[in-house]
């Protein structure tokens, strides 16, 4: 029996080194190496007019890596923030756009410093003490105060969101906030930073993203606003390739990491919001999200009659959720169904298809993801589908990362 090896440098973790890929922490990147070997394994030629799509773009990983070796690539999310800052990411500067920018950061940190202390914008997180502390938040909000008055709000100037990235930065790193695991949770106490340290952390971290970001890229990507059930906006191509990493049905709230960077960068102003973009989000359960699973009903009747059994086992698990966790599985492959059907218009005949996904457990009923979609596909009329294991995953021993493979005819 050949063993299965976690691989942490198939995860976010290997991204951290890997210059533009690295600028933010967010769990729901796949690697950079991971979809470079996809890229290999499918044969992805600039000569050969490829463009790729990527329906869930995350963190942008797909269209960064398709542009670092000058293909076209059109990337989808439904998170205004990861579009935003998937934009900035894949976008070129010119030497003397850094050149201006390095000069203000000193500017920055110099200005900022007499605003600390002043009734000053803070954003309405819930119980925001257990991320920062007073004269933390106090240093933050100055520095955000600036960059506003300086470079304008996020989105702004594609220039300052450099800036604004290192700030995210700045502004997580300096939290109580703990990634020990794949969700977030907080240490017990906050820290009271000085003035002195930040500033040298937000000109180190501003330096190193500007000069990460000095390299041209050949090609292009760009990041656009949309709804993977729903069919892609019209870009007047016809995709060749789709590599992409779907959320996985295993109730990890995606929004609830991105929360902090969503409020202090004006993507999110109120707790409702973060419900609501939830419940749009394909394996959403913050908040709103998981209180709708109990008026929801299906609009597609169609889907493989292996979902329905496997719900009818969780429900019959008999545990205290066990009706909304079904639900859930239900919606969730409900869901992917509805966007690979949707997802055919935009296909060019002969397009092969990379998904990186993962199985789950509920109350010890296994979903096998990879072959409930294989399903989904095969009914839909895509071929050449299978499906092999990519690593073990740092959790539940029967949990997996698969790479799901299929090819549309047309």
């Amino acid at each position: 029996m050949t063993t299965v090896s976690r691989r942490g440098d198939y995860t976010f973790q290997y991204n951290q080194r890997q210059n533009r890929h690295g600028w933010l922490r967010l769990t729901p990147a796949y690697s950079v190496k991971l979809v470079e070997e996809i890229g290999q394994q499918i044969e992805l030629d600039v000569g050969d007019r490829s463009v790729i799509l990527d329906p869930f773009s995350g963190t942008a990983t797909t269209g960064l890596v398709a542009t670092q070796i000058g293909l076209t690539a059109h990337l989808l999310d439904i998170n205004p923030f990861l579009v935003w800052f998937g934009n900035t990411k894949c976008t070129d500067y010119t030497p003397d756009e850094l050149a201006e920018l390095q000069c203000l950061i000193p500017v920055i940190v110099q200005t900022y410093k007499r605003f600390v202390g002043h009734s000053l914008w803070l954003p309405s997180i819930h119980q925001i003490e257990r991320w920062w502390s007073e004269s933390t938040l106090q240093i933050l909000a100055a520095i955000h105060h600036v960059l506003v008055q300086h470079v304008g709000q996020p989105g702004t100037d594609h220039t300052g969101d450099l800036l604004w990235i290192a700030f995210c930065r700045v502004m997580m790193d300096t939290s109580a906030a703990a990634f020990n695991h794949v969700s977030m949770s907080f240490q017990q106490e906050t820290t009271n930073h000085t003035t002195q340290t930040i500033d040298l952390f937000f000109s180190e971290i501003a330096t190193h993203i500007l000069h990460s970001a000095r390299y041209q890229m050949p090609g292009y990507a760009r990041v656009f606003p949309a709804d993977s059930r729903l069919a892609p906006p019209d870009m007047g191509v016809r995709y060749t390739h789709v590599i992409t990493s779907p959320p996985y049905p295993n109730r990890m709230s995606y929004i609830r990491e991105l929360r902090p960077y969503m409020y202090w960068t004006g993507f999110l102003n109120q707790a409702v919001e973060a419900g609501s973009l939830d419940w749009d989000s394909i394996g959403g359960t913050w908040g709103v999200a998981t209180s709708r699973l109990k008026d929801w009903r299906p609009e597609l009747d169609d889907l493989p009659a292996s979902l329905y059994e496997l719900c009818a086992e969780i429900e019959e698990s008999n545990q205290k959720n066990a009706l909304l966790m079904s639900r859930y599985v239900h919606k969730y492959f409900h869901d992917m169904h509805q966007h690979f059907r949707s997802l055919r218009v935009a296909l060019a005949p002969g397009a092969r298809l990379k998904y990186v996904v993962g199985n789950s457990s509920f109350y010890g009923v296994q979903a096998p993801t990879e072959q409930l979609l294989a399903r989904s596909l095969a009914q839909l009329g895509y071929t050449q589908i299978a499906h092999h294991v990519v690593r073990k995953r740092n959790s539940k021993k029967e949990l997996f990362e698969y790479c799901l493979s299929a090819t549309w005819n047309g």
